[in-house]
């Protein structure tokens, strides 16, 4: 019996997946999340992103079955908060902070939200992904920051916007470009924090 035969289908599987180093295996992720910031979700083919990253349709194929699968994957390896590390000792200067980097990556995330919109209303999956990729760890990253300046006594623990700043950050970077056909960036972010979260908390911009 050959060592294939013995080790059986599923070490195979693994044996071939593990070809793709992790640099290469990155290079798919961003172009196929380039590709639908670009073109849409509809438009994406494994095709197209392999034509774009210069490989074989098959070698995609072969870690991914299908087109959602890629994506979901993309999405997961994609996940991170541009909010760690934020912690200056002062909740308003903090969430300038955060204003400042949700800002710088407006552009990026805001296109690929509209990208998905329609297709996470129609895989479970696929909304999973995106949502512990873009979503969970900044909104957990942004009560981090609240918890601390409640606990320095900056704001009252009863204060009801609290629990709404997380939606107003989100929600200005979605309704922007629907409103005004421009991306929230860095300064318009940190005005939106100065003349209308802090006054809600009760902080001096």
């Amino acid at each position: 019996m050959t060592s294939q035969a013995a080790d059986g289908p599923e070490t195979v599987v693994a044996s071939r997946r593990s070809k793709i180093t992790p640099e290469r295996e990155r290079e798919f992720f961003d172009a196929v999340l380039d590709q639908i910031r670009e073109c849409g979700y509809d438009a994406v083919t494994m095709e197209g992103v392999a034509a774009s990253t210069r490989c074989s349709k098959s070698t995609l194929y072969r870690q991914w079955r299908s087109k959602p699968q890629f994506v979901v994957a993309a999405l997961r390896a994609n996940r991170r908060t541009r909010f760690a590390g934020i912690d200056t000792g002062s909740l308003a200067e903090d969430l300038r902070q955060a204003a400042r980097a949700a800002g710088e990556w407006s552009g990026k995330d805001t296109r690929l939200l509209q990208a998905l919109g329609h297709a996470i209303m129609q895989d479970a999956e696929l909304k999973k992904a995106l949502r512990e990729a873009l979503v969970e760890p900044e909104v957990a990253a942004l009560r981090e920051i609240l918890r601390r300046g409640v606990e320095r006594g900056e704001v009252r623990a009863d204060n009801p916007a609290l629990e709404h700043v997380p939606a107003q950050m989100f929600g200005v970077l979605r309704i922007r470009p629907v409103l005004e056909g421009e991306y929230a960036d860095p300064d318009y972010m940190v005005r939106f924090v100065e003349t209308s979260v802090l006054p809600a908390l009760g902080l001096t911009p």
